[in-house]
Protein backbone atom coordinates (compact mmCIF):
# COMPACT_ATOMS: atom_id res chain seq x y z
CA UNK A 1 0.00 0.00 0.00
CA UNK A 2 1.20 3.55 -0.86
CA UNK A 3 2.49 5.42 1.77
CA UNK A 4 -0.18 8.36 2.00
CA UNK A 5 1.25 10.98 4.57
CA UNK A 6 4.90 12.41 4.58
CA UNK A 7 7.92 10.43 5.67
CA UNK A 8 8.85 12.62 8.20
CA UNK A 9 6.01 13.51 11.04
CA UNK A 10 6.88 15.14 14.19
CA UNK A 11 5.71 13.48 16.91
CA UNK A 12 5.33 15.50 20.06
CA UNK A 13 5.50 13.88 23.66
CA UNK A 14 2.90 15.24 26.42
CA UNK A 15 2.54 14.01 30.18
CA UNK A 16 -1.14 13.67 29.78
CA UNK A 17 -2.47 16.73 27.83
CA UNK A 18 -1.76 15.24 24.14
CA UNK A 19 -5.93 15.13 23.25
CA UNK A 20 -6.03 18.99 24.84
CA UNK A 21 -2.87 20.12 22.83
CA UNK A 22 -4.47 18.55 19.37
CA UNK A 23 -7.89 20.39 19.81
CA UNK A 24 -6.09 23.56 20.91
CA UNK A 25 -3.63 23.72 18.37
CA UNK A 26 -6.26 22.77 15.79
CA UNK A 27 -8.28 25.77 16.71
CA UNK A 28 -5.47 28.19 15.45
CA UNK A 29 -4.31 27.04 12.42
CA UNK A 30 -6.77 26.82 9.37
CA UNK A 31 -6.76 23.82 7.03
CA UNK A 32 -6.27 21.89 10.76
CA UNK A 33 -8.06 18.55 11.56
CA UNK A 34 -8.00 16.15 14.51
CA UNK A 35 -7.25 12.44 13.38
CA UNK A 36 -7.20 9.21 14.86
CA UNK A 37 -7.08 8.81 18.67
CA UNK A 38 -5.20 5.47 19.87
CA UNK A 39 -5.75 4.40 23.49
CA UNK A 40 -3.36 2.42 25.65
CA UNK A 41 -3.54 -1.12 26.19
CA UNK A 42 -2.99 -3.27 28.66
CA UNK A 43 -0.25 -4.86 27.18
CA UNK A 44 2.76 -3.00 28.18
CA UNK A 45 1.44 -1.51 31.22
CA UNK A 46 4.34 -2.21 33.13
CA UNK A 47 6.43 -0.01 31.02
CA UNK A 48 4.13 2.19 30.03
CA UNK A 49 2.00 2.86 33.39
CA UNK A 50 -1.14 4.09 31.71
CA UNK A 51 -4.45 3.28 32.56
CA UNK A 52 -5.85 1.21 29.79
CA UNK A 53 -8.11 3.03 27.65
CA UNK A 54 -6.44 6.17 28.27
CA UNK A 55 -5.35 8.64 25.25
CA UNK A 56 -2.07 7.19 23.83
CA UNK A 57 -1.99 9.11 20.55
CA UNK A 58 -3.83 11.80 19.23
CA UNK A 59 -3.19 12.49 15.04
CA UNK A 60 -3.50 15.89 13.77
CA UNK A 61 -2.69 18.15 10.85
CA UNK A 62 -1.73 22.02 10.95
CA UNK A 63 -2.73 23.64 7.90
CA UNK A 64 -1.74 20.58 6.34
CA UNK A 65 1.40 19.47 8.22
CA UNK A 66 0.98 16.06 10.04
CA UNK A 67 1.64 15.65 13.64
CA UNK A 68 0.91 13.57 16.37
CA UNK A 69 0.66 13.81 19.85
CA UNK A 70 1.65 11.00 22.47
CA UNK A 71 0.56 10.74 26.23
CA UNK A 72 4.31 9.57 27.58
CA UNK A 73 4.32 10.61 31.02
CA UNK A 74 6.44 13.36 32.65
CA UNK A 75 9.49 11.96 32.03
CA UNK A 76 10.34 14.34 29.18
CA UNK A 77 9.91 17.85 28.61
CA UNK A 78 9.59 20.41 25.61
CA UNK A 79 12.50 22.78 25.07
CA UNK A 80 14.45 25.41 23.14
CA UNK A 81 16.63 23.21 21.11
CA UNK A 82 13.48 22.45 19.07
CA UNK A 83 10.80 25.25 17.68
CA UNK A 84 8.07 25.18 15.07
CA UNK A 85 8.41 28.38 12.76
CA UNK A 86 5.40 29.32 11.73
CA UNK A 87 5.83 31.77 8.32
CA UNK A 88 3.59 35.08 8.49
CA UNK A 89 2.76 37.18 4.82
CA UNK A 90 1.15 39.69 6.73
CA UNK A 91 1.13 41.73 10.13
CA UNK A 92 -2.19 40.33 11.18
CA UNK A 93 -0.74 36.66 10.80
CA UNK A 94 1.97 37.23 13.18
CA UNK A 95 -0.58 38.98 15.40
CA UNK A 96 -2.79 35.87 15.28
CA UNK A 97 -0.68 33.07 15.80
CA UNK A 98 1.68 35.40 18.16
CA UNK A 99 -1.71 36.09 20.74
CA UNK A 100 -3.31 32.51 19.85
CA UNK A 101 -0.06 30.71 21.06
CA UNK A 102 1.25 32.53 23.73
CA UNK A 103 -1.91 32.64 25.93
CA UNK A 104 -1.51 31.41 29.42
CA UNK A 105 2.25 30.48 28.10
CA UNK A 106 5.86 31.72 29.49
CA UNK A 107 6.13 35.51 29.13
CA UNK A 108 9.58 35.11 30.47
CA UNK A 109 10.50 32.69 27.03
CA UNK A 110 9.66 35.72 24.83
CA UNK A 111 12.23 37.35 22.41
CA UNK A 112 12.89 37.71 18.65
CA UNK A 113 9.44 35.97 17.96
CA UNK A 114 9.95 33.21 20.12
CA UNK A 115 7.32 32.00 22.39
CA UNK A 116 6.69 29.47 24.64
CA UNK A 117 3.20 27.99 24.64
CA UNK A 118 1.40 26.74 27.45
CA UNK A 119 2.27 23.12 27.08
CA UNK A 120 6.21 24.89 26.72
CA UNK A 121 6.42 23.81 22.90
CA UNK A 122 8.40 27.05 21.33
CA UNK A 123 7.74 28.54 18.34
CA UNK A 124 8.95 31.07 16.10
CA UNK A 125 5.84 33.30 14.60
CA UNK A 126 8.59 35.09 11.89
CA UNK A 127 8.08 36.98 8.99
CA UNK A 128 7.59 34.70 5.56
CA UNK A 129 10.34 36.96 4.16
CA UNK A 130 13.44 35.86 6.93
CA UNK A 131 14.93 33.31 5.24
CA UNK A 132 15.78 36.21 2.09
CA UNK A 133 16.78 39.07 4.85
CA UNK A 134 19.03 37.24 6.78
CA UNK A 135 21.01 35.62 3.82
CA UNK A 136 20.67 39.00 1.74
CA UNK A 137 24.41 39.75 0.25
CA UNK A 138 24.25 43.49 1.59
CA UNK A 139 25.47 42.25 4.83
CA UNK A 140 25.02 46.35 6.14
CA UNK A 141 20.95 45.96 5.65
CA UNK A 142 21.13 42.07 7.48
CA UNK A 143 22.90 43.70 10.65
CA UNK A 144 19.89 46.40 10.68
CA UNK A 145 17.19 43.99 10.46
CA UNK A 146 19.31 42.29 13.33
CA UNK A 147 19.88 44.65 15.32
CA UNK A 148 16.08 45.68 15.23
CA UNK A 149 14.82 42.03 15.42
CA UNK A 150 16.64 41.70 18.94
CA UNK A 151 15.01 44.20 20.34
CA UNK A 152 11.37 42.74 19.89
CA UNK A 153 9.11 40.20 21.46
CA UNK A 154 6.81 40.12 18.89
CA UNK A 155 7.96 40.73 15.65
CA UNK A 156 6.81 44.29 13.92
CA UNK A 157 7.20 43.51 10.13
CA UNK A 158 7.07 46.96 9.15
CA UNK A 159 9.79 48.13 11.84
CA UNK A 160 11.84 44.84 10.44
CA UNK A 161 11.21 46.03 6.83
CA UNK A 162 12.13 49.59 7.42
CA UNK A 163 15.36 48.44 9.22
CA UNK A 164 16.02 46.43 6.21
CA UNK A 165 15.57 48.74 3.71
CA UNK A 166 17.41 51.64 6.04
CA UNK A 167 14.24 53.48 6.17
CA UNK A 168 13.96 55.47 9.46
CA UNK A 169 10.76 54.72 11.37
Amino acid sequence: MARLSPRIQPCLWFDTQAEEAAHFYTGIFPDSRLGAIARYPEAGREQHGKPPGSVMTVSFELDGQPFLALNGGPHFRFNEALSLMVLCDTQDEIDHYWNALSQDGDPAAQQCGWLKDRYGLSWQITPAVFADWITSPDRAAVERYMRAMMTMKKLDLARLRQAFEGRSP
